[in-house]
């Protein structure tokens, strides 16, 4: 799906298809658990954390959130920190 759909020829962890403009989200995410599962083990994650972190991913991008450039990524970094946080949730982001 990531190569016909983004042209990527690689798998990846989560998809989103829009459907509706701003305001509104309308949208469908398409998560591979084959590719979360080996990103947390990787990153030595729970499989649930890691899935919820790519569910809200997706989500943001359906509600405009972008990471194409550094100020935008820093930006949605934040949001996902922010919520993951209300689940208990470690911050992916940290190193190490």
């Amino acid at each position: 799906m990531n190569q016909q759909f983004r042209g990527r020829d690689a798998p990846t962890n989560v998809l989103t298809f829009n459907y509706e403009a701003l305001p509104q989200a309308c949208a469908d995410l398409v998560l591979c658990l084959p590719v979360l599962q080996k990103e947390a083990r990787e990153q030595k994650k729970s499989v649930s954390d890691h899935f919820l972190h790519m569910a809200l991913h997706g989500t943001l991008h359906a509600l405009g959130f972008d990471h194409q450039t550094e100020s935008e990524a820093l930006t949605m970094e934040a949001h996902e920190r922010q919520l993951l946080a209300r689940f208990g949730i470690a911050d992916p982001y940290r190193g190490g």
